[in-house]
């Protein structure tokens, strides 16, 4: 409960406006100290300046007169010059002028002739620090050349109180300056900044509330920079959530018809699983060596149902690491799809025999199904006929496979969004989940699926498989 009441309290020195408002105050006030420390040296040098002319003007007076100017008349001349003594020295001949009784023994002695701005401002906090009643020597030029130089003796109090007084109709005239100052910053820091910020958070919050409503996304209006950067990066950003939550509520309702679909699928591939498997002991050759091919294609078909309808994690089965010869797999691939015989597509098979690697065959069946299916039809479109490439090979760290086509090549588009789902489509009425699909699986190896060359002499991917069985050693 206190600690509520005292952030409570603090609040407005937590905001934005509070602290650029005391930050402005604190400025002001720095920069009139910086002003006011000079102002109160030069005004002690101006009051100083001051009693020489006066006591100038009385020692002159009293040189013109001579002998006719009385000890009263003395008297009131340094009353009026505010003075005890008065020296001048002219043609190299120091002359007492005016004096009187001095009431103590002088303290200091100051020479403004070859006085520098340190000095000054020194002997001005000097004489605001001591509050003793002190005589003080003071030394200058004489005005209008009337002489070499002039010397007063005059107490410190009077020059004192008149620097108090100086410093503080200077200091308030600061603070009020700073207030004020910090008033109109504080209102203009409201309209141009705070008020902007703050319809900004509004804005995020409307928008937290329902993101994937378009009507919510921010529309940029602010006229400072900065802000309309941040405004713009907003808008993009929300744009592209919202988008994105969009797409991942069709595909949620497409899983879930896929999933229905996949469940009824499974019947229907299970009855014919049964046919299958009766065909098997037919007595014709022809049939005798289709029926295998027919028996694993329809099994293939009803394992992928099955994984289809635990989809709801939404990623494929960990993979079954078995030795999987390549070869027969890839061969299978082929006939599979349709290109085992003659055709406008011809297949170039260049896999060692024999080479084993470590894999799911199942998987690594549908990967290479779903790229060969690809470069097929990508081929078939042109209407001229062409090849397709298979090559693999190994190396200490891993095996890899090449699938090259001599198709048109991938679209820029494609190639942009090449390996998500209903981004990646390189044909007209593609969904882009055959590349997906291929790329997730490829990962659950621990390996990688990249495009290796797109252009108009072909498209190649590159399909690499480690060999360590768990996360690779540093180097």
């Amino acid at each position: 409960m206190t600690k509520g009441v005292a952030v409570r309290r603090g609040g407005f020195l937590n905001t934005l406006s509070g602290r650029f408002l005391m930050l402005t105050i604190g400025f002001v006030m720095l920069t009139e100290v910086l002003i006011f420390v000079p102002s109160i040296a030069r005004f002690r040098a101006d009051f100083l300046t001051m009693r020489l002319e006066k006591a100038q003007i009385a020692a002159l007076a009293q040189l013109a007169a001579e002998d006719m100017v009385t000890p009263a008349l003395e008297k009131e001349l340094l009353a009026n010059a505010e003075v005890y003594n008065v020296v001048l020295r002219r043609d190299e001949v120091r002359q007492l002028v005016l004096s009187s009784e001095i009431p103590h023994p002088i303290s200091d002695t100051f020479d403004l002739r070859e006085a520098g701005p340190w000095e000054l401002i020194r002997d001005a906090f000097i004489c605001l620090a001591d509050p003793g009643e002190q005589i003080i020597r003071v030394i200058g030029s004489p005005v209008q050349q009337a002489g070499l130089l002039i010397e007063i003796t005059m107490e410190a109090t009077p020059l004192r109180h008149a620097m108090l007084d100086y410093g503080v109709r200077i200091l308030f005239l600061s603070a009020l300056i700073s207030v004020v100052t910090a008033f109109f910053l504080f209102l203009a820091v409201q309209r141009l900044i705070v008020l902007p910020i703050r319809r900004v958070v509004l804005h995020m919050k409307a928008y937290a509330e329902a993101p994937e409503d378009a009507r919510r996304v921010i529309a940029p209006t602010a006229k400072v920079m900065e802000l309309r950067a941040a405004e713009e990066a907003m808008q993009s950003m929300q744009q592209q959530l919202t988008g994105s939550l969009k797409q991942k509520e069709r595909l949620a309702q497409l899983g879930g018809a896929v999933a229905k679909i996949s469940h009824d699928l499974r019947n229907i591939l299970s009855t014919a699983q049964l046919f299958a498997d009766r065909i098997e002991s037919s007595a014709d050759p022809v049939v005798a060596r289709a029926a295998p091919k027919l028996v694993a294609s329809i099994s293939r078909a009803v394992s992928l149902c099955e994984s289809t309808l635990t989809f709801g994690k939404a990623e494929e089965p960990p993979p079954t690491l078995r030795p999987v010869d390549l070869s027969a797999l890839v061969d299978d691939v082929a006939e599979a799809e349709g290109l085992a015989g003659d055709g406008d597509v011809t297949c170039l098979i260049e896999v060692p025999q024999g080479m084993v690697l470590r894999a799911d065959g199942e998987q690594l069946f549908r990967v290479l199904s779903n790229l060969i299916r690809n470069a097929r039809q990508a081929i078939e479109a042109t209407g001229t006929g062409g090849t397709i490439e298979i090559s693999a090979g190994e190396n200490p760290v891993e095996w890899w496979i090449r699938i090259g086509d001599t198709g048109p090549g991938l679209p820029e588009k494609a190639r942009e969004h090449l390996f998500e789902a209903f981004q990646g489509g390189a044909r007209k009425g593609g969904t882009g989940l055959g590349l997906a699909i291929a790329a997730e699986l490829v990962r659950g190896h621990g390996g990688i699926l990249e495009l290796a060359r797109s252009d108009s002499e072909g498209t190649e991917f590159l399909l690499r498989l480690p060999k360590a069985q768990g996360p690779a050693e540093p180097a």
